[in-house]
């Protein structure tokens, strides 16, 4: 994969929906899977530091203000950096805390 593909969003019902896409990618990967995935407060660089974890610059969306940049959970695939013959899986997650989500959920 050249680029982060969303694996599972929030619709704005607020239900979880997969993506076909990125399960197809998933179905095509023929050997051993290392996942690596990473949770806490929003805007605390996750998406940081699974783009220093895929060792590219750019992959999941960074953000520059405190309003957070990824809603729901992020799918990187890439081949694994030191395991030869093994699948790297970042799965980057929305934030937990997001003020704009609970003012979704819970309206004023």
């Amino acid at each position: 994969m050249t680029e982060p593909v969303c694996l599972i969003e929030n619709d704005k019902d607020g239900k979880l929906r997969v993506h076909p896409q990125a399960l197809d990618i998933l179905r095509q990967i023929k050997q051993p899977v290392v996942v690596v995935t990473v949770v806490g407060l929003y805007r605390t660089g996750k998406s940081y530091l699974m783009n220093k974890l895929s060792g590219k610059r750019m992959g999941f969306a960074l953000g520059a203000t405190i309003q957070s940049k990824t809603k729901g959970i992020w799918m990187w695939a890439l081949p694994h950096p030191i395991k030869v013959g093994h699948t790297l899986v970042l799965l980057d997650t929305e934030g937990l805390g997001d003020v704009e989500k609970v003012l979704f959920l819970y309206p004023v």
